[in-house]
């Protein structure tokens, strides 16, 4: 896939966009900042249609305004482990004042997940991956190792999706 533009969104995080070939479908990977350096370069290896939406976010709001935005067949989360599944989680409810220019609450209450590959580990808890489930889009957790292998794969199980 071509990256073809890196922006900041309102939250303070960084965006990125890489196109593949006519047709496919929208991807979200989603990653913290201090696992995200190798992830441009993994998914600019990645041949396959449609297109793959890069989130370095901190935080849970500027994940959901995310996923919302790109409305992806599938979110893609990084964590240090890879996880099939976990179980719901509360997120304190805080005010976020050093992200960008908007300051916004954040927290709640989000459900238990079951990840798009359920053969990707142990089950723990993730609360980006238990956010994104809450919007009702399919998810799942692999390592930063793992985000070019995974996205592949979903595409492959996918209608017209690689």
């Amino acid at each position: 896939m071509q990256h073809t533009r890196t922006w900041s969104d309102v939250y303070g995080s960084a965006r990125a966009l890489f196109e593949g070939r006519a047709g496919g479908h929208a991807w979200l990977i989603a990653a913290p900042p201090e696992l995200a350096g190798g992830l441009a370069a993994a998914l600019s290896d990645v041949d396959g249609k449609g297109r793959a939406a890069l989130v370095v976010h901190e935080g849970l709001t500027p994940l959901l305004a995310a996923v919302q935005e790109e409305r992806p067949r599938g979110v893609i989360v990084v964590a240090d482990t890879a996880l099939s599944g976990g179980p719901a989680v509360s997120v304190p409810d805080t005010l976020v004042e050093d992200a960008g220019d908007l300051p916004y609450r954040e927290g709640g209450e989000f459900p238990a997940w079951t990840g798009e590959d359920a053969s990707a580990g142990a089950q723990g808890e993730c609360p980006a991956a238990s956010a994104v489930a809450g919007l009702g889009v399919p998810v799942t957790v692999t390592t930063p190792a793992g985000v070019a292998a995974t996205l592949i794969a979903w595409m492959d199980r996918t209608p017209h999706g690689r």
